[in-house]
Parts: C-alpha cells; sequence; structure tokens
C-alpha cells in the first residue's frame, strides 16, 4: 500500500548541511499497523511529513499504489501531536469539516460525521465544543475528522503525546478497535515504546541522525489486542528488546551533542 524508497533529507544549518535521513527505506502493507520509533533528532517527523507532502525529499520517492506520489495526496490521512481541533465548531462539525471542504452535501456530511463519531465512541457529544471535552476526547474527534475523509492510508504523529499515560493505554485500545474494523493502513510516528508495541504489527527502529532504519521488529503478539496485554511477559520482552536498540542510539547522541558543544566553545 505504502512503500518509501531511499529517502533523503539534508537542513541547512548555520555553518554547516545537516543530512536528518540517510536512504530510510521501508514499506506499509494493506491493512497494517507499522510504527516509527527513535531517539530525538531521528527524523521520524521528517519521514511522516516527507510521506505526507509537506516538505519534499532530497532523494528518494514515496509510493502509494505502486505510484511515485508528491505533496499531499487524497489516499493519505493525517493526525497530528498539536492540537487541532476548531474550538468555534461543535463536535460533528469539527468531523464533517473536510467533507464541507469536499463539497458534500450538508445531510451527507453530518450523516457520516455521526458514522465516525460513532465509530470512536463519542455518542452524546454531538454538540459540545472542544473546550468541553478532555484532551482523549479532543484527539478522537481529531482521528475522526481525518477517518471521515475516508483515507486508505492514516499516517499519525505521536497522536497521544500530550495525554498521561493511562490515557494513552484506553486511547490506544479505541484506535485498534477502529483499525481492525476499517482495516485501516496505518502508520504511527512515536517516541513511546509501550505504544509502538502495543499497536503495531511491526516497528521501524532508527538510528541517530542522520536517521537511518537500524532494524525492523515484527511484533508477534495475538490480535484483537488490548491494553490488558501490556503487562505479559511477550510484551514486555518487545519493550525491552527495542530500548536496548534505543538506549545505544540516544546514548550516541548524547556523546555527539556533548562533543559538538566542546567545539563550539
Amino acid at each position: 500500500m505504502l512503500r518509501v524508497e531511499g529517502l533523503v533529507k539534508r537542513f541547512a544549518a548555520a555553518d554547516e548541511t545537516i543530512t536528518a535521513l540517510d536512504h530510510v527505506s521501508f514499506d506499509v502493507a494493506q491493512g497494517e499497523v507499522l510504527s516509527v520509533i527513535g531517539p530525538s533528532g531521528c527524523g521520524k517527523s521528517t519521514v511522516f511529513n516527507i510521506i505526507g507532502g509537506l516538505t519534499d525529499a532530497d532523494e528518494g520517492r514515496v509510493i502509494v499504489e505502486g505510484q511515485t506520489v508528491s505533496g499531499p495526496h487524497p489516499a493519505i490521512g493525517m493526525v497530528f501531536q498539536e492540537e487541532s481541533t476548531f474550538p468555534w465548531r461543535t463536535v460533528v462539525e469539527n468531523i464533517a469539516f473536510p467533507l464541507e471542504i469536499a463539497g458534500k452535501a450538508k445531510d451527507e456530511r453530518i450523516a457520516r460525521a455521526r458514522e465516525y463519531l460513532a465509530l470512536v465512541g463519542l455518542q452524546g457529544f454531538e454538540r459540545h465544543y472542544p473546550a468541553e471535552l478532555s484532551g482523549g476526547m479532543r484527539q478522537r474527534v481529531a482521528i475522526a475528522r481525518t477517518l471521515a475523509s475516508q483515507p486508505k492510508i492514516l499516517l499519525m504523529d505521536e497522536p497521544f503525546a500530550a495525554l498521561d499515560e493511562q490515557t494513552r493505554f484506553l486511547l490506544g485500545d479505541k484506535v485498534l478497535q477502529i483499525q481492525q474494523k476499517l482495516a485501516q493502513t496505518t502508520l504511527l510516528v512515536t517516541h513511546n515504546i509501550a505504544e509502538a508495541v502495543q499497536l503495531s504489527d511491526r516497528v521501524v527502529v532508527m538510528t541517530y541522525r542522520p536517521g537511518r532504519v537500524k532494524r525492523v521488529v515484527a511484533i508477534d503478539l495475538p490480535r484483537p489486542r488490548t491494553s490488558e496485554v501490556a503487562g505479559s511477559v511477550a510484551f514486555q520482552a518487545f519493550v525491552g528488546e527495542i530500548w536496548n536498540d534505543l538506549r545505544e542510539e540516544a546514548s550516541r547522541g548524547m556523546l555527539e551533542a556533548e562533543a559538538h558543544s566542546r567545539r563550539a566553545t
């Protein structure tokens, strides 16, 4: 469904060129949940922005259903870390927004908005405004709004980062239920190891800058999968395995930052 081939991205700094991504390649199968995880500065969000068409790669390409794409693509929907609901719109109006932009008739867009509102478990909150909702509920509104446009691929960049650990796991359960119901192809960018293991079929572990694919870990845990699996020995084994990779890369990043600081002084 989605293939990333040889992505390279460089940024110009004050006195040097920084390579954020160095020939990053992976694929996401139809209906699969793939997570990308790595230490700070590894280029996770840069990958997300390139796939979503928000920035261009210097080299490489993004392929959707066999076709090379550039720029925003109608088959790709995006959910961001930052608060993205419209405070002046009710819940149902927020979810209906992309359908309004697409020119759908009011009856059709409200009906579909209510369908996806029910899918994320917010029945009864149709006429509420975002300020009246918790952070987790607002993020469910954002997810429903993206799904209402019926993308073939869902990109999520740290979607639960602002939430407490308990809410993250419970919202992860809801996302898994939705994913299973829709067979939604999903790419999740996260720094949270437990979240990646809970949600994913495979986890791409990236190196510290320049970002490369260090390893791909297949999460061999049964589905349907809920947050209860987090207490299992197998779950903790995957968390420990990925943490060992990340610790190695994060330590390398700290050493390089310290060396750079010494050179600068």
